[in-house]
């Protein structure tokens, strides 16, 4: 399996990715703070067993504007996709995630799943999703779902009933949110993820 991480920003990421048969890609876009973004992509799963397994995180703790928008079109019959997309936003921060699946009409036994999870840091702080599903076939199994909240206080009391301090706790919890999708970087691009947790 083909695998990319991107820093969206700094790297040169696609806006078009075109999967032939049995052709799979792991793909990982990352969003840092301080970086203002607007980046669409379109993935078109043009023959039978193509895979994408797409993730992305997006750290926004000021004042960024960060808007995510992704088409996976499923054109063949056997195709997967995953996506996860994981956010943290705070301050004056504005994040927009709109995401939606194609499954063209001959395009049976498509497996398709999306979802969009995000942390608010601040009541100022605005978050946006928009999962969507498009399905003319009817052999499938697809399901899109999307969350957004605050920290845990539950949590964080008891992390701190244990003697961990707040900022630290509140990191902690930060880090096992965005967890998924950090695991999929190399130690020296998530220990920068880490670092720059606020």
């Amino acid at each position: 399996m083909d695998s990319r991480v991107y820093i969206l920003g700094r790297d040169s990421a696609p806006q078009y990715l075109r999967l032939e048969a049995g052709e799979e890609l792991a793909m990982t876009l990352v969003v840092p703070p301080g970086t203002d973004v607007q980046y669409s992509l379109e993935v078109d799963l043009c023959g039978p067993g193509a895979g994408l397994d797409l993730a992305g995180l997006y750290l926004c703790p000021g004042s960024e504007r960060v808007e995510l928008r992704v088409l996976v079109r499923h054109s063949a019959g056997g195709c997967n996709s995953r996506q996860l997309f994981k956010g943290i936003v705070g301050g004056t921060a504005r994040a927009l995630f709109d995401g939606l699946i194609y499954v063209a009409p001959d395009a049976q036994k498509t497996q398709a799943y999306q979802e969009n999870h995000t942390l608010l840091l601040s009541e100022t702080a605005r978050t946006e999703s928009r999962p969507q599903l498009e399905i003319y076939a009817d052999d499938v199994q697809c399901s899109h779902g999307a969350t957004t909240g605050y920290l845990n206080p539950e949590e964080l009391f008891y992390m701190r009933s244990r003697g961990i301090p707040e900022a630290e706790a509140r990191r902690l919890q930060m880090q096992a949110f965005l967890a998924p999708v950090i695991r999929r970087l190399s130690d020296a691009a998530a220990e920068e993820i880490y670092a720059s947790l606020p």
